[in-house]
């Protein structure tokens, strides 16, 4: 694998990112440094901590920036769950946005341990 754009995590991670930013458009613009920016923000950091751990001279930094998306992960999962408690979204585009996640997670677990087991 030569770069980070080959990983599959990372492509579904960039995915989520764009559903995000397309999600929180309709957003009010009371929300544009609240829930729009932190959504964004915390989606885009998913597949940017994957591409950075990529790059990193060892399997060790490689597995805590993997680690760090999964926080990033968390994170959104939240704000998403909230967004639909406050109607923000509606629910079913949170499920969609949630079953996004829920297989990142997956991917970022199964590349964690992987990773771990190699080393």
């Amino acid at each position: 694998m030569n770069s980070y754009r080959d990983l599959t995590v990372w492509k579904a991670a960039l995915k989520l990112a764009v559903n995000c930013y397309s999600a929180t458009r309709g957003f009010p613009n009371s929300e544009v440094y609240g829930m729009t920016s932190q959504i964004r923000r915390f989606a885009a950091s998913i597949a940017a901590n994957v591409a950075e751990g990529h790059g990193r001279e060892s399997t060790g930094a490689f597995i805590q920036f993997l680690r760090t998306a999964q926080g990033s992960l968390k994170e959104l999962e939240t704000h998403l769950i909230l967004c639909g408690e406050v109607e923000l979204m509606v629910e079913a585009e949170v499920a969609g946005l949630l079953g996004q996640t829920d297989e990142i997670g997956r991917m970022l677990r199964s590349m964690i341990r992987s990773l771990q087991q190699k080393s």
